[in-house]
């Protein structure tokens, strides 16, 4: 036997139901180790975008905003759906801060990047860092988000994730990256 996984070769794919942020599609494919065959269904989404953004003063542009899925109100970094639009992560990154905090920055540089969960979807969580960030305009907000901003000491970010005040998990994977950005730059 060998210890060699395989991608399982695809016999069918059906696009099943439309739900605008997403779709789900069934997919039936073959085992390369017993060849008998399973249906698998997954999520479509466009990829998406979480910024860390950094103020003059070492802090973190951060949001809270109501989360249907969970019934709370989160602490979370900017982020959202790469359009179409939108040329690169970059880009959907900047755009993305200015209209849900009204802040623009310098330096936009990616950092990382994730598969969101690849069980069962079919795209990639972005990290996006921009430095130097200052308030610049007005947000502009989709017609189903409310947020507020909110600034967090970078010093403190360990902390919030251990007592449960930030628990998304895209966002705590973001806040990771930033970790690891920042282990770097001390090299």
């Amino acid at each position: 036997m060998s210890d060699e996984i395989r991608p399982w070769p695809l016999v069918e794919s059906k696009p099943l139901n439309n739900y605008r942020v997403f779709t789900t599609r069934s997919d039936r494919k073959r085992s390369p180790r017993t060849n008998q065959e399973h249906e698998f269904y997954v999520i479509e989404s466009n990829d998406w975008v979480n910024i860390i953004a950094i103020t003059p003063d070492d802090e973190l542009v951060m949001v809270e905003q109501y989360r249907h899925g969970t019934d709370s109100i989160e602490l979370e970094i900017p982020g959202g759906i790469i359009d179409d639009e939108d040329a690169s992560p970059l880009e959907a990154g900047v755009r993305e801060l200015l209209e849900e905090t009204g802040f623009e920055g310098e330096r936009p540089e990616l950092i990382g990047a994730i598969a969101a969960n690849p069980a069962i979807m079919n795209n990639t969580c972005y990290t996006v860092l921009v430095h130097n960030c200052q308030y610049s305009a007005t947000t502009r907000f989709d017609t189903g988000e409310d947020l507020v901003n909110r600034f967090v000491p970078i010093k403190d970010i360990p902390e919030l994730i251990r007592s449960g005040k930030i628990r998304h998990s895209m966002v705590v994977v973001a806040l990771y990256y930033f970790e690891l950005w920042q282990r770097a730059q001390t090299k």
